[in-house]
């Protein structure tokens, strides 16, 4: 039988066969005969496919004029919170990399975004609609702000992640002040970061006043536990030997104490059917001595004023549109180019330094950066393969 991997591999290789026999044709520019790249419409290289269009540059140009003092003040803000993330994110990175050198462990660094795999499908998607769109606007806002011309804007696909993008005049742009510059590369994580506080204080103050605690979703079961084929991801545990549980502080509470080999009793919600199901205990891995069902616990809310269809809804997109804007937009920071993090960096060292200073340090940032990512990326890849 054919596995669902061999599969999908195949399903996108034809996809990308397709595509790029279709628009893979490149534009010759007459006069030196190169190959140039559309200005507008459906462009596709090797696993990149990207669309251009001028049609909402001029919606970017009039919310740049509403007030340039703003969005100057605004992107002064994106410099400073980027060297601050930028420093947050590569001393985060490091201290991880450091544990997993000293205690040869792998704790995952930075986890992939992939939704429908590592993240939910459609909240995820939602979610990183809502990061690209902000980000891109931002970059592009203030680039016109700072009157740098822009050429497109668009989407793009890399292999299956897909994009949006501000093309700015890269020539214009680099001859640019130095404080422009900056101020266009901070905008975007600016803006992922302004979305994830003002998303915050939604969820704070009008969504989870609306939630009550009502069980344990099973988050998704561990391989080879005692709830390998007794419960199912989705499952909501309401009760554990007849006691109701409805806070993960009351499950902890009460799985500390079981002991291994200890045979439990839960009463679990599936598809909207209470069932009575039986387990034994492993030992707990991070607490020997104490029982394990061998699952990855979640809180389960539902609304205290009815609709769970619409709050609830309404609550997992926030907070996925919070989680992702935060996480990415301080991510982006990171200083490797072609990161904004590296670009701000990279163009703070050749200002001010000489080129036989400045190219060394940039090789350095490139080498130790690469180094730091991999050994924070790598563990979340090895996780995903199992």
């Amino acid at each position: 039988m054919v596995s669902t991997a061999v599969i999908v591999v195949v399903a996108l290789t034809a996809f990308w066969l397709v595509l790029y026999s279709l628009f893979g044709k490149k534009e010759i520019d007459p006069e030196t005969g190169e190959p140039v790249e559309k200005e507008e419409g459906l462009s596709v290289d090797f696993l990149v496919a990207m669309w251009r269009t001028k049609r909402l540059l001029g919606f970017i140009d009039r919310l740049s004029r509403v007030n340039r003092r703003f969005w100057k003040v605004y992107g002064d803000i994106g410099i400073a919170l980027g060297y601050m993330g930028m420093a947050y994110v590569f001393y985060a990175l490091f201290m991880t990399a450091l544990k997993t050198l000293q205690t040869k462990k792998s704790p995952s660094g930075v986890q992939l975004v992939i939704p429908g795999v590592t993240i939910p499908l459609w909240y995820g998607l939602i979610g990183l609609a809502v990061v690209m769109v902000v980000h891109e606007l931002s970059h592009g806002v203030v680039a016109r702000a700072e009157k740098l011309p822009l050429k497109s804007v668009g989407l793009v696909l890399l292999a299956v992640i897909p994009g949006a993008f501000v093309e700015p005049d890269e020539e214009k742009l680099s001859k640019a002040p130095l404080r422009s510059r900056l101020r266009v590369y901070g905008a975007g994580s600016m803006a992922n970061v302004v979305t994830a506080i003002i998303t915050a204080l939604i969820l704070s103050y009008a969504i989870t006043p609306l939630l009550v605690p009502n069980g344990i979703e099973v988050g998704d079961v561990i391989k080879g536990a005692p709830a390998d084929g007794v419960l199912h991801k989705g499952d909501v545990i309401i009760a554990i030997n007849g006691q109701s549980v409805k806070t993960m502080d009351e499950f902890i509470a009460l799985m500390n104490k079981t002991k291994p080999g200890e045979t439990i009793a839960l009463t679990v919600l599936r598809d909207g059917k209470e069932l009575n199901l039986k387990l034994t205990l492993a030992e707990n891995p991070d607490n020997p001595g104490k029982g394990f069902i061998g699952i990855r616990p979640n809180q389960h809310v539902t609304s205290k004023v009815g609709h769970d269809g619409i709050i609830l809804p309404l609550f997992f997109s926030l907070y996925w549109i919070y989680l992702l804007n935060i996480g990415i937009g301080l991510m982006n920071l990171f200083p490797l180019v072609p990161l904004d993090g590296g670009r701000m960096l990279d163009d703070v060292i050749k200002e001010y330094l000489p080129e036989r200073v400045a190219k060394p340090i940039r090789y350095a940032t490139i080498g130790i950066g690469l180094f730091l990512l991999a050994l924070n990326v790598l563990p979340a890849i090895l996780n995903l393969a199992k």
